[in-house]
């Protein structure tokens, strides 16, 4: 039964390659560094003429013994956008996580907390606003979608379990508590709300070499509150993931889907009555990843990734309008320089559409990533 990787697929918050993972049993530390680069360049008459962000991630996993894991991730950032009027422009540094994992004896059990110190940017100016929205926008997916915050604590746990002879399945929580800060330069203190997360996840293998990897994710956050009074206030969450890869000829093909929903804000009691409250929201994708083996030393895996976003008008608004929807066709190359040494360059191309005050315009959306990963 596969149960280690159920586990940390459970253990892990949703994360992206450039990530901080849990080195693999033959090793005991894994470090990558490198460079991501996101541009977005859209038609007239956006508000936008391109928003580019530059990201430097750093991560370090090292095992200690056989049970703990302990990984640290940070990075930094520089961000702009282009206007008729101007330019925006925010840098530094993003929050810093301090991640231990401890697999107990019966190994069925990984229990995990996260420290997030503060050394990202807490305080920002009010006229980067829009830039810092555009960054934050799902249907974008920024490597960086934020750069500090007041920093925070998590603490999960997650349990494997057999599902028959082959299957096997899984179930995780977490809770994080956010410490309050002032983002915006001059304003009130904000309060962030507390977040908890509930998985349930399943994985085994079918037909002739087949593998199907899933899970849903229950997230619930409390009320965010700013010094004064005023609240806003995010419906629960709802994301399911699958994946199912098999043997093609000579490669591997994997095909995904995920389909994330925000639910309208809860039943409010008399503090919650006048409080903002973000509309419902969907982000939904789907994509699929060819890897073939070329040599011993390199892989080659071209992909395709579709995703839409649909967002209410408002809270009262029954229906979703769409937000905008993009294509992604790329490819990924690895090459193993030594024993220790890998290589990954990443290179992607978005093309889309964005609303636009009751229009739409277009998006073409360059991505490129070179990373360093070295283990041992």
């Amino acid at each position: 039964m596969r149960r280690a990787p159920l586990l940390l697929l459970l253990a892990a918050t949703p994360l992206l390659p450039i990530a901080a993972q849990e080195p693999a049993a033959e090793v005991s530390t894994v470090g990558r560094i490198g460079v991501v680069f996101d541009g977005y360049y859209f038609g007239s008459p956006f508000a936008f003429t391109n928003v580019v962000q530059w990201t430097v991630p750093l991560t370090l996993a090292q095992r200690v013994g056989r049970r703990l894991t302990v990984d640290l991730s940070s990075a930094f950032a520089r961000a702009s956008g282009a206007t008729t009027s101007g330019t925006l422009e925010v840098s530094g540094f993003t929050d810093t996580d301090v991640r231990a994992s401890w697999a107990t004896v019966s190994g069925h059990l990984i229990i995990s907390v996260v420290a997030t110190l503060p050394t990202g940017r807490k305080a920002v100016s009010d006229s980067t606003l829009p830039l810092l929205s555009a960054l934050a926008t799902e249907l974008l997916a920024f490597t960086t979608p934020t750069f500090g915050s007041g920093g925070g604590a998590t603490g999960g746990f997650a349990t494997a379990f057999r599902l028959g002879e082959r299957w096997a399945g899984g179930v995780a929580a977490s809770f994080r508590w956010h410490a309050s800060y002032t983002p915006i330069a001059g304003s009130g203190q904000l309060e962030p709300g507390g977040e908890g997360r509930m998985r349930l996840g399943v994985e085994g293998p079918f037909g002739r070499g087949g593998y199907f990897r899933g899970a849903a994710v229950y997230t619930a956050s409390g009320a965010d509150t700013l010094r004064g009074g005023s609240r806003s206030i995010t419906g629960d969450r709802i994301l399911v993931y699958s994946s199912v890869g098999f043997p093609a000829g000579s490669s591997n093909l994997a095909l995904y889907a995920y389909d994330m929903y925000r639910l309208r804000p809860r039943a409010y009691n008399t503090t919650n009555r006048n409080a903002v409250q973000v509309p419902r929201g969907n982000v939904f994708a789907v994509g699929a990843r060819l890897e073939r083996t070329l040599t011993p030393a390199l892989s080659l895996a071209p992909n395709l990734e579709f995703r839409s976003e649909l967002a209410g008008l408002d809270t009262s608004t029954a229906g979703l309008v769409l937000l905008g929807w993009l294509v992604r066709p790329g490819v990924d190359l690895r090459y193993h320089a030594s024993g220790q040494v890998a290589l990954l360059v990443q290179g992607q191309a978005a093309f889309g559409r964005l609303a636009d005050n009751g229009s739409s315009v277009s998006l073409v959306g360059p991505r490129a990533v070179v990373l360093v990963e070295w283990s041992r």
